[in-house]
């Protein structure tokens, strides 16, 4: 049953660790965060967000790098019993969510009244919260099927009216739960012949939802397919919606938040990117240094075995689908890259792993040269490893890296990294599947660059090719996804919705343009975007500028500046003007328009502009080559 999120680590100690909450603490959010990434059930999890709310007076720290978010819950059912376990999922991903749910049955009263308290709130994302209970409400088994089909439409063109009313007026992304399969079975295993059965029209309607979901660019809180893996019993009490009209049972709710907080984070670009491998007794039973390639305990012949292979087909997965792999092993690296080269059952290979690093020194250190070689913050990766006292040094030293906690036997090692959800995705995209060779191919960039006496042979040696288009259906998703992940090399770190860069594409005074980065070693995918604007004053304001960290240092900028200086000439403009918002993760560009030629034009408190003239502007030369395509 999900009263407590098994793959965090368990604490004896929790009294003392939340008294260390006290009210008005300076390190509240902190302490906050660090409490909320131990296994916490129902009751625990609700007093650490009541704690932490009177520490920090109910309101944001400053400096955070993720934005706050206001999420209205609009349900038929009672969910105040929710709200502390979703504060606490996104405190635990370093978010600040604050929640607005609508009196009791009158979500669509709400809506529709532009001067209710919802529209005063102004959410930035709403979750609807709809229960079978009342969805299946018109249904009974006397219905023959024409009649269930009209009835079905109804209620799916009431939950699309819903969307559309919330897109029109709040404009903001919307998270559709799934409905509980509540309902006991009327004719049993082939319940789907009676199509008026309660239980058939909401398994009939958690389908379609899936492909409505699709087309309208919905993020689906898929709860039907949690409940296949805990059962109804774990998320459901027949007695407390009798009494309460909770459909969600309290014990389920530390569960359900951390589902939300998943969505929530991914929004945001917040889910991790890469796992980082141990090696013995991980990826294979045994210890190579000690027992020999042959003496591993390693596919076809043992369950210990096949269920290492099964793992290995996993993460093998998860790398198809995007994720990075990387190993940081105690080992002699000759040992261990034997494995991989020559053991017929493994099936990671070492061109699957983007940093491979086995030696003697310890796992922090290796995860932060991980980190700076993969030039990803350590905040994107998880740390597997089978040794509890590995995985205690790695959270005390590097607690922003997620390391799970798992089990003796390798078996559960797939379902214990799936619960946790440290991956989770809205969309998945060319980009995504094709990321591995994409570090692959930087480390190959890196070897010719450390073997090339000069930088300008190096760069001309790499045949750069910056393809460039303006914003279209295509790669929206992609787009909507990097504004929203990317810190480093990010000049405002302002974030928008899928529905704001469809708007502004379509705007002709705005500019949008996704730029993606060729060389011989193969497609970078898309490593910027540009989002401008022609103000009153005959400027293109340059109110977002992103790139890729990985592209930097190889004249991609210049490239970009002669590209956004040639469009707004275009638009009929006469200057450009830069933002830098200083934030604590966008230091590395501080100084960009100042090397790019721009004049200072202003500067208060974080915000600083500059100009550019674009009648004295004279295009640098570059080893890059613009592309439109």
């Amino acid at each position: 049953m999900p009263t407590a999120l098994d793959w965090m680590p368990a604490t004896r100690e929790w009294r003392p660790l939340l008294k260390t909450l006290a009210p008005s603490a300076e390190n509240a959010w902190t302490t906050g965060v660090a409490l909320a990434n131990l296994r916490l059930d129902f009751l625990r999890t609700n007093a650490l967000d009541i704690a932490l709310r009177e520490a920090m007076q109910d309101s944001p720290p400053s400096g955070l790098t993720t934005q706050p978010i206001r999420l209205a819950l609009l349900g038929s059912c009672t969910l105040a019993h929710l709200h502390s376990a979703i504060r606490v999922a996104g405190l635990r991903r370093g978010i600040w969510i604050s929640i607005y749910e609508n009196a009791y049955g009158q979500y669509w009263r709400e809506l529709a009244d532009r001067d209710s308290p919802l529209h005063q709130y102004k959410p930035t994302v709403v979750l609807l919260a709809f229960d079978a209970y009342h969805l299946a409400a018109g249904f009974n088994p006397k219905m023959t099927s024409a009649e269930c089909e009209a009835a079905l439409r109804e209620v799916k063109q009431q939950i699309c009216d819903t969307w559309r009313l919330i897109r029109e007026t709040l404009f903001c992304p919307i998270i559709q739960q799934t409905p509980l399969p509540v309902h006991p079975l009327l004719l049993g295993n082939n319940e789907h012949r009676l199509p008026g059965s309660p239980h058939t029209v909401i398994e009939r309607l958690n389908s379609d939802l899936r492909q409505m979901a699709d087309s309208e660019g919905i993020a689906l809180l898929a709860l039907d397919k949690r409940i296949i893996l805990d059962g109804i019993a774990a998320w459901h009490d027949a007695a407390l919606w009798h009494r309460a009209k909770q459909e969600i049972s309290p014990l389920a709710a530390p569960l359900y938040g951390d589902l939300v907080g998943r969505i929530l984070a991914a929004q945001q670009g917040r889910s991790y990117k890469c796992l980082v491998l141990d090696l013995d007794n991980t990826l294979w039973g045994g210890v190579i240094g000690e027992d020999g390639i042959h003496g591993l305990v390693l596919g076809q012949g043992s369950a210990l075995g096949e269920a290492f292979v099964a793992f290995q087909k996993y993460v093998r997965n998860l790398s198809q689908r995007g994720i990075i792999l990387a190993v940081c092993s105690k080992n002699d690296e000759l040992n261990a890259l034997e494995v991989f080269e020559n053991h017929p059952e493994m099936i990671l290979r070492r061109n699957d792993i983007a940093s491979f690093v086995a030696n003697w020194n310890d796992k922090a250190s290796n995860i932060r040269a991980i980190s700076k070689a993969l030039n990803i913050g350590l905040d994107s990766i998880v740390f597997l490893d089978d040794n509890p006292v590995e995985r205690d040094f790695v959270r005390r030293e590097l607690p922003m890296v997620a390391v799970p906690e798992i089990a003796d036997d390798p078996a559960s090692y797939p379902q214990i990294i799936a619960n946790a959800g440290y991956f989770e995705g809205l969309s998945i995209t060319e980009e995504d599947r094709d990321r591995s060779n994409q570090y692959q191919s930087n480390l190959a960039r890196e070897t010719l660059k450390n073997s090339t006496a000069d930088l300008s042979s190096y760069l001309s040696s790499l045949e750069m090719r910056l393809m460039w288009r303006k914003f279209d259906h295509v790669g929206l998703q992609r787009i909507t996804q990097l504004i929203n992940k990317t810190n480093q090399f990010n000049l405002t770190t302002r974030r928008y919705t899928y529905e704001d860069l469809l708007a502004l594409a379509l705007h002709d005074r705005s500019l949008g343009l996704q730029l993606r980065l060729i060389d011989k070693f193969g497609d970078n995918g898309i490593i910027g975007i540009i989002i401008g604007r022609l103000d009153d004053h005959s400027r293109l304001q340059i109110d977002t500028w992103l790139m890729s960290c990985r592209v930097l240092g190889r004249q991609v900028e210049l490239a970009t500046l002669n590209l956004v200086a040639a469009e707004a000439k275009k638009m009929g403009a006469s200057s450009l003007l830069g933002e830098y918002i200083q934030t604590k993760k966008n230091e590395i560009v501080r100084d960009h328009y100042s090397k790019l030629g721009f004049s200072l034009e202003s500067h208060h408190d974080a915000y600083t502009s500059y100009t550019l003239d674009l009648a004295t502007f004279k295009p640098p030369h570059t080893c890059v080559e613009l592309k439109e395509g």
